[in-house]
C-alpha cells in the first residue's frame, strides 16, 4: 500500500488530506507544514501524524503531495525526487519554467512518477465533452472570479488563466506560433484581469480571459471546429454539443429536423446534445491517477512536461504584459 505524505496544510492542503483518505490503494502517512501549529491542527482533523521536518515526512512516504505556495514548489519537489519519491505538485508547477525543466531532468534520472495538479482535466463537464473535440479551430475561454485576497500574491495568469492554457494545449495538437496579451493591475500589484490570444501553427486561435475582480463567477470555454460547437461550463459542470451532419441529396429528412442550407445549396442537419455529466471529486481523481500510474508503471495523466508547457506560455504572456 502506497504511503502519501502531504506538504502544505492550508485551505487546499486540507482538501487534499480528505481526498487522500478516500483513496483505496494508498494511505495517508502524515502532514508537514512550515507552521507546526497548522500542521498539528490538520493532523488532528484528519486523524494522521504531524511531522516536525520536511525531511522526516519525505523519508516516511512513497508519494509526496506538494500543496505549498508556488515559491516553494521547486525546492520541496527537488528534495523529494532526490530521495526517489514520486510527487504530486499543484499548479503552477514551479515559479519558473527553468525550474520545471530541472525537475523533469531529475525525475527522469531518478525514475519517479510525477503529476501536476491541473485539476480541470478531471472536471466532469470536460471529460464528457472531450470525445467530441476533434480539431478545434477557435477557443474562447472566460475564467472570472470575485475578488478574494487569497491568491493575489501571484498574477491572475498564474492563479486562474493557467487552467485554460493547459486545457487549450491539451486539445490543440499544434505548436504556438504567436502570443498577444494585455492586462491591468486594478487592486493588487500584479495584473488582476488579463486577456491573451494564442495563435497555433495549424491555424487554431485561443482567446483566453481571466479576471479576479468580477461581480460574478464564470468558468466557461467555447470550442469551435468543423461542423461542431462545444460548450464546457467548468463551474456548473455541464457540457453542450451542437453538431452538424451533411444531408445527402438522396437522404430523407424528418419534418421536425433542424436543417440549414448554405449559399451553395448544401444542407446540414443540426443536432443538439447535452452529454450526461457524472459527478466526481476531481482532486480525488487526479490523486488516484498518480497512484494508478505508480502501481501500474504507466505515464501520469498530466506530466511535468505538461506543467512546464503551460507555465512557459504563462511566462510569455506575463512578459508581454510587463516587458522588462
Amino acid at each position: 500500500m502506497l504511503r502519501i505524505g502531504l506538504v502544505g496544510a492550508g485551505h487546499l492542503g486540507n482538501i487534499h488530506l480528505k481526498c487522500i483518505n478516500m483513496l483505496e490503494d494508498a494511505v495517508l502517512a502524515g502532514v508537514y507544514d512550515a507552521d507546526q501549529t497548522i500542521a498539528e491542527n490538520a493532523a488532528k482533523n484528519h486523524n494522521t501524524k504531524s511531522y516536525p521536518t520536511l525531511e522526516d515526512l519525505i523519508e516516511d512516504c512513497d508519494i509526496v503531495d506538494i500543496v505549498t505556495p508556488t515559491l516553494s514548489h521547486y525546492e520541496v519537489a527537488r528534495k523529494a525526487i532526490m530521495r526517489g519519491k514520486h510527487i504530486f505538485i499543484e499548479k503552477p508547477i514551479t515559479e519558473t519554467a527553468n525550474q520545471a525543466k530541472e525537475l523533469i531532468k531529475l525525475a527522469e534520472e531518478s525514475g519517479v512518477k510525477a503529476q501536476v495538479g491541473h485539476v480541470e482535466r478531471y472536471n466532469p463537464a470536460f471529460l464528457q465533452a472531450r470525445p467530441y473535440i476533434q480539431k478545434p479551430m477557435f477557443i474562447e475561454s472566460h475564467r472570472l472570479a470575485e475578488f478574494n485576497p487569497r491568491g493575489t500574491d501571484v498574477p491572475v495568469v498564474l492563479d486562474l488563466m493557467i487552467h485554460d492554457i493547459d486545457i487549450a494545449l491539451s486539445i490543440v495538437k499544434s505548436p504556438i506560433k504567436k502570443i498577444s496579451a494585455s492586462g491591468v493591475a486594478v487592486i493588487s500589484d500584479t495584473p488582476d484581469i488579463t486577456n491573451a490570444r494564442l495563435e497555433f501553427a495549424n491555424g487554431c486561435v485561443a482567446n483566453l480571459t481571466a479576471s479576479r475582480i468580477s461581480l460574478k463567477n464564470m468558468r466557461k470555454t467555447r470550442i469551435f471546429q468543423r461542423d461542431a460547437y462545444i460548450t464546457v461550463d467548468f463551474l456548473d459542470k455541464q457540457a453542450e454539443v451542437i453538431r452538424m451532419e451533411t444531408i445527402e441529396p438522396t437522404t430523407t429528412v424528418d419534418d421536425l429536423a433542424i436543417v440549414l442550407e448554405n449559399a451553395n445549396g448544401e444542407k446540414k442537419r443540426i443536432f443538439f446534445e447535452t452529454p450526461k455529466t457524472l459527478q466526481n471529486n476531481a482532486i480525488h481523481d487526479e490523486l488516484k491517477s498518480l497512484v494508478d500510474a505508480v502501481n501500474n508503471n504507466t505515464p501520469s495523466d498530466v506530466t511535468l512536461e505538461d506543467g512546464k508547457n503551460a507555465l512557459m506560455v504563462a511566462e510569455e504572456i506575463l512578459s508581454i504584459i510587463n516587458p522588462s
